[in-house]
C-alpha cells in the first residue's frame, strides 16, 4: 500500500511540501490545500503560487479544487493543465461551516443531482484525470450509497474515502462500514483517509484491507515527517532530524516572509501536531505559544528539543 500526503490548509503549503519531500521521500503524492476557483478567477494569488511547477520541482503534485460550478472548475483545469499537471483533485470532503453554507465540499454532497450533473459536465470537457476526495454524506452515512452511485458512473482516477459525515469533523470515530460497503461496490480505484496517525495505524489497515492500494495520511504526517518512511521499514523519526526539519523550515519562512509574525504562525501550528510526539512538552509549549518575536520563540523551541525526549513509536493524538 503506498501513502499519499493530505493537505492541511496554513501548513502543507508548497515550502513544508518542498523540504519534507526532500529530507522524508517516500510519499507516492502530495495535495495541495485547497484553492476555490471562480470562473472570473479561476486560479490567481497564493492559491497559483501555491502550484507553480517551480515551487513543486520534482514533488509528485497534485492540485485539489473546491467548487461546485464545473465551468469554474473546468476553467481552472485548462490552467493546470497548461503548468504541466495531469490530474486534478476535487474536494467534496471539507466540513468547514463556512464552506457548507456556500454548498461546497461537504456541503456539495447534500445536493446529489447537482452533483451528478457537475461530474458529467467535467468528465465529457476536461483532458485531465480527475480523482475526488469525499466523506460519505452531509447529514447521515443513510445517504452514501446514492453518492457512491454517482460516483461509479464516472472514470474517477482515484475515490478518497474519508468514511464520516460532515457533522463527525475530524472527532467522532471513523465509520468503516461505510468504507467496507465502497470497497465491496465499487470497481473504481479507492483510497483510505481517517486517523491514521502512525506506521502501526497503517500497517495494521493494510493488514485489515491487503487489496486497497493507497492510504491518505494527514495529521500524522505532520505530526511525525517520517511517518512514511517508518511504514516502509525505514529508520524511526530521531529527535536530531525533527529539529533540523523544524529549523530548516523556521529559516525558509523567514526567508519568504517579512517580519516575525507570518512565521510564528506558521510554525506555532505546526507545533499542535508535533508537541504529541514528546514527552512532558507542556511548559516549552507554552512558551512557544507565548513567544511574541522569533528570537524567543526559537529559544523556546530549542528548549522543548534539548529537555523532552520523543515518545517510543509516538503518534498524533488529538487534544480538543
Amino acid at each position: 500500500m503506498k501513502l499519499s500526503f493530505a493537505p492541511l490548509e496554513g501548513i502543507t503549503g508548497w515550502v513544508f511540501r518542498s523540504l519534507h519531500h526532500e529530507m522524508f521521500p517516500g510519499v507516492s503524492a502530495y495535495y495541495t490545500p485547497f484553492f476555490a476557483p471562480t470562473l472570473d478567477s479561476p486560479l490567481t494569488g497564493r492559491g497559483l503560487a501555491d502550484m507553480l511547477p517551480e515551487h513543486n520541482e520534482g514533488v509528485p503534485l497534485i492540485p485539489q479544487l473546491l467548487t461546485n460550478q464545473a465551468e469554474a472548475f473546468l476553467a481552472a483545469c485548462d490552467q493546470l493543465e497548461a503548468l504541466g499537471y495531469g490530474e486534478v483533485n476535487l474536494n467534496l470532503g471539507c466540513p468547514s461551516g463556512t464552506v457548507v453554507a456556500k454548498r461546497k465540499g461537504a456541503g456539495f454532497l447534500g445536493l446529489p443531482e447537482q452533483l451528478d450533473e457537475f461530474l458529467d459536465t467535467v468528465f465529457a470537457r476536461t483532458r485531465l484525470r480527475v480523482s475526488v476526495k469525499t466523506r460519505v454524506g452531509l447529514e447521515s452515512p443513510e445517504e452514501w450509497p446514492r453518492l457512491l452511485d454517482i460516483f461509479s458512473r464516472y472514470p474517477i482516477a482515484e475515490l478518497t474515502v474519508h468514511p464520516r459525515i460532515r457533522k463527525d469533523y475530524y472527532r467522532e470515530p471513523v465509520r468503516m462500514e461505510a468504507f467496507r460497503y465502497a470497497l465491496a461496490r465499487t470497481s473504481l480505484p479507492l483510497c483510505y483517509n481517517g486517523d491514521l496517525n502512525s506506521a502501526q495505524d497503517c500497517r495494521d489497515f493494510s493488514a485489515q484491507f491487503p487489496t486497497v492500494p493507497r492510504a491518505m495520511v494527514g495529521r500524522g504526517m505532520v505530526a511525525n515527517p517520517a511517518l512514511a518512511r517508518e511504514y516502509q521499514g525505514g529508520p524511526v523519526l530521531s529527535k536530531g532530524e525533527l529539529q533540523t526539519f523544524h529549523d530548516r523550515l523556521t529559516e525558509s519562512y523567514r526567508a519568504l516572509y517579512s517580519g516575525d509574525r507570518p512565521v510564528l504562525g506558521k510554525m506555532k501550528e505546526l507545533w499542535f501536531y508535533m508537541g504529541t510526539l514528546f514527552h512532558g512538552p507542556d511548559k516549552p509549549l507554552k512558551s512557544i505559544r507565548k513567544a511574541r518575536t522569533l528570537e524567543a520563540y526559537s529559544a523556546a523551541a530549542a528548549a522543548l528539543f534539548r529537555d523532552c525526549d520523543l515518545i517510543p513509536g509516538g503518534k498524533f493524538v488529538f487534544r480538543p
